[in-house]
């Protein structure tokens, strides 16, 4: 059976020698984030702070910091869990397979949630300045929760068949928020928004209770990419082995009864405040924008809460093995969800969103002499409209029988297969001025820019070039010029400094001066594209630079040029390079850097004698 609660699972992971308990006072204003992100780097242990200043609940972090770590927690449901999307994906499993199947019927048992009377979780009760107040980097706008599991339930039809569990983080102080109020953060194309959009359409306030901690099932089911209609309570179910028990006595909406807090309120129509700036998962601040205001009635806590929480920041973090996990997980289901993709990866090192390398089939005409872009393209498209890889801003997909073997996880590979294979006035496709990530600030305004679908397929067209070309015609501002990897340049640009929503002219001149050596043999033909930075000796040091800077500070329509290029009846292509500007651009939100003095004020815990000496090589 999978843990019940926090406190089994803690105890576990210490008992096994994955969890250090921390005795020393930590400051939760930026001293505990700055200690689990450390521990996170070094791959090592849960954490556990026992003395945490200005509260009297303990904090835990790192729980799920490591893949070993993570399936160790789930080790007892896996088989069930990974059997069942098995046979989801390919239900011929059953047939082939009916001792395995039979073997998974019982975790179909565990899927319902149990009502019941009572819980630990209504044993207790907190005020909201009684929770811990993590702040994690030093322009966050106030204390968020950053491990949340946000319930509601369709008001017109309310039960858990209508139910959601989502991971949108919570403002709990600063702000303009008053006594009793917190901001609830939720992106587009979450399983809230339907569910707010029919409060506000019956006129009624929108019931939400905000859970932390309880079963580790719970959390990960809340961030579970679940198609809508499926709720995720039921998954978490499947995945802790156990019915979740569930409370509901003198509640509007039910609270796990192993749950270790709970904030209960609701949301009044057209209540909306800023909420922000938060250190965000693609590495910059999110701003403060209006989002929708939690008025807090009760906050329910267990005797011995605790307070689960993570950080995020520029990838990799402790989210990252919650995407690799679930990606473990789905895998087998992404050729039954996306007719002819036979893989996908939503790369973590650009922020998961902005970049999506897939493989797929190009099967519409087999007989043709020459292939060219046309199943791929559909594939992509299909990517594009439905689940989260819908928030996906620039979608690179090639065709698997080009290169058996060719992985999306192979990135260096990928890119060189894309690029030898790249004819830039036929495969590129812009979708302009549609939704995008909440997060992604490249765009021309909040949750508003463009896509690309970038599709190559068939025979090798060009040899990736494996030097800089001499003398490169390099306009007044451009310099620095360094062969990335094979095919790829980046040089450094003049900073930026037009408005939103603007083109750049010294971008074009680029384009325009760098077409004056393409075609020549010692020009740009083995270049498929260039990249213009602010520090081009950063961008080109690995690939996880390079992919974080190119993909998070540049939008398709906006920031993409080229050699040759042109525009036949509204298709966009060029005849040579591509050219990315991914300098910050003037409106951008800041990149997060850490408090060196906070920094040193946790040394001691990394020395000799302190709790975590050695964790850190």
């Amino acid at each position: 059976m999978g843990y019940a609660n926090m406190q089994t699972c803690l105890a576990d992971l210490e008992a096994n020698g994955q969890l250090v308990r921390i005795d020393q006072e930590i400051d939760p204003r930026l001293e505990a984030g700055v200690v689990q992100r450390r521990v996170y780097r070094a791959g090592g242990p849960a954490l556990l702070f026992t003395r945490v200043k200005g509260c009297r609940f303990p904090m835990a972090a790192n729980i799920f910091g490591t893949m070993e770590r993570m399936r160790f927690i789930f080790r007892d449901a896996l088989p069930r869990v990974e059997h069942f999307l098995r046979c989801k994906a390919d239900p011929t499993a059953a047939v082939r397979s009916p001792l395995k199947s039979l073997a998974g019927l019982p975790g179909l048992a565990h899927i319902a949630p149990k009502k019941v009377a009572d819980g630990p979780v209504l044993q207790g009760q907190a005020d909201l300045a009684d929770l811990p107040k993590l702040v994690s980097w030093p322009k966050d706008g106030g204390a968020f929760i950053t491990l949340p599991q946000v319930y509601t339930e369709n008001p017109a039809s309310p039960g858990f068949k209508s139910s959601n569990l989502g991971m949108y983080r919570v403002q709990i102080s600063g702000g303009e928020y008053g006594p009793g109020e917190v901001g609830l953060h939720y992106q587009i194309h979450r399983g809230i928004g339907p569910h707010h959009a029919e409060a506000l359409h019956r006129g009624e306030p929108l019931r939400v209770n905000v859970f932390v901690g309880g079963a580790p099932a719970m959390t990960l089911a809340a961030v579970m990419p679940l198609p809508e209609g499926v709720p995720e309570i039921l998954f978490a179910g499947l995945l802790a082995g156990r019915r979740i028990r569930m409370v509901a006595k003198g509640l509007s909406l039910p609270v796990p009864a192993e749950a270790d807090f709970c904030l209960v309120g609701r949301i009044e129509p057209g209540a909306v405040k800023p909420e922000g700036p938060f250190g965000d998962h693609l590495g910059y601040y999110s701003l403060a924008h209006d989002f929708p205001v939690l008025t807090v009635e009760r906050v329910l806590a267990r005797p011995d809460a605790i307070w689960p929480f993570t950080t995020v920041g520029r990838p990799p973090q402790e989210d990252t093995v919650f995407g690799a996990f679930i990606h473990e997980l789905t895998k087998e289901l992404i050729p039954a969800t996306f007719a002819g993709v036979r893989e996908v990866h939503a790369v973590d090192a650009a922020g998961v969103h902005p970049l999506l390398l897939a493989l797929g089939a190009e099967r519409y005409v087999p007989f043709a002499r020459e292939r060219r872009p046309q199943e791929l393209i559909t594939c992509a498209l299909s990517l594009l409209g439905q689940t989260q890889t819908s928030l996906s801003k620039y979608a690179l997909i090639a065709a698997a029988e080009d290169a058996p073997g060719l992985s999306t996880h192979d990135i260096p590979a990928f890119f060189s297969h894309m690029l030898e294979r790249a004819d830039f006035t036929r495969d590129l496709h812009f979708i302009t001025r549609t939704t995008m990530d909440t997060l992604d600030y490249s765009g021309i305004s909040l949750n508003q820019g463009s896509k690309l679908v970038w599709a190559s397929c068939g025979k090798p067209r060009r040899r990736l070039a494996d030097s800089l070309p001499a003398d490169l015609p390099l306009p007044e501002g451009f310099a620095d010029p360094q062969l990335f990897r094979p095919g790829i340049m980046v040089l450094r640009g003049p900073k930026h400094d037009r408005p939103r929503d603007a083109g750049d002219p010294a971008m074009e001149r680029l384009a325009e001066a760098l077409g004056k050596r393409y075609g020549q043999s010692d020009g740009l033909t083995g270049f498929g594209l260039v990249v213009v930075v602010d520090d081009a000796a950063f961008t080109a040091k690995n690939w996880e630079n390079f992919l974080w800077v190119a993909f998070t500070r540049s939008d398709p329509a906006t920031d993409l040029y080229g050699v040759g290029a042109f525009t036949h009846c509204k298709h966009w292509g060029c005849e040579g390079p591509l050219v990315m500007d991914a300098r910050l651009k003037s409106y951008h939100a800041p990149e997060l850097t850490p408090d060196e003095d906070v920094e040193r004020r946790v040394d001691h815990l990394f020395a000799k004698g302190g709790p975590l000496a050695g964790v850190e090589k």
